[in-house]
């Protein structure tokens, strides 16, 4: 790093070189886990950490090291005993109890134009979702919501047809059979984030069943996430909303 700034300074190199250079800096490893310091510059958002299989330990060291930058942090699929650990380490730590998420703020987030409205199928739907909203809203924009307006009762879905049509990108969670994302694809010409859940009876397969109904949709303009993913949801509707 501190050759590619005598560099600059001297004039060798122009500023996107330098940034050029900067997203390819190493990483730093301890040892369980590498962290990448440098995707935010990349990609526009830091490394995020996903909570399942990693023990409180490991989390809590991993926020310590990320701490010492300046972008706000996000941990998923975190649940209240993660949280309460973590609460002790760093006392500005916010818990979504429905998303499961934990935010630690460094920095006021810039707003996006453009609205991301996020729809559920059903109740049981709305964790995955608040994920996504969560995600969505610490990346700068602006979210709005409706919830429970499945195929079930599709006349739930037309009452809410201005949000469909106001909307920028349009993130559809559901699980059962998945159909309401084909529906929504073909009521609008919005880009469709569609995220199959694991809520459902047995022959639904904890999410197969959706996510093969939405990646088979005939509707145009449908991209699919992977069962539950809510953050990845979140993340690519806000790539599209820049």
């Amino acid at each position: 790093m501190k050759k590619i700034l005598e560099e600059y300074k001297k004039g060798n190199i122009g500023l996107e070189e330098v940034l050029k250079k900067i997203k390819t800096l190493p990483y730093e490893d301890l040892d369980f886990a590498k962290i990448d310091h440098h995707r935010a510059i990349r990609k526009g958002f830091p490394e995020t950490i996903y909570c399942p299989g990693k023990t409180i330990q490991q989390i809590i060291k991993i926020l310590k090291i990320m701490n010492k930058g300046e972008h706000n942090i996000l941990a998923t699929k975190a649940d209240q005993q993660i949280f309460a650990e973590v609460k002790k380490e760093f006392t500005n730590a916010e818990y979504n109890e429905v998303a499961k998420t934990i935010f630690i703020k460094k920095q006021d987030v810039k707003q996006k134009k453009g609205i991301i409205l996020v729809i559920t199928a059903g109740t049981s739907d709305i964790p995955i979702a608040e994920e996504a909203v969560v995600t969505a809203e610490i990346m700068g924009n602006t979210v709005e919501k409706a919830y429970d307006v499945g195929v079930a009762g599709i006349h739930r879905l037309f009452d809410i047809k201005d949000k469909l049509i106001d909307a920028d990108v349009i993130i559809v969670v559901a699980g059962m059979e998945g159909a309401l994302a084909s529906i929504v694809g073909g009521l609008t010409a919005t880009p469709v984030v569609a995220v199959p859940t694991s809520v459902g009876y047995g022959a639904s397969f904890q999410g197969i069943a959706p996510l093969l109904t939405m990646m088979n949709s005939c509707a145009e303009g449908i991209v699919v996430v992977n069962i539950d993913n809510g953050f990845g949801a979140g993340y690519f509707a806000s790539l599209i909303n820049r």
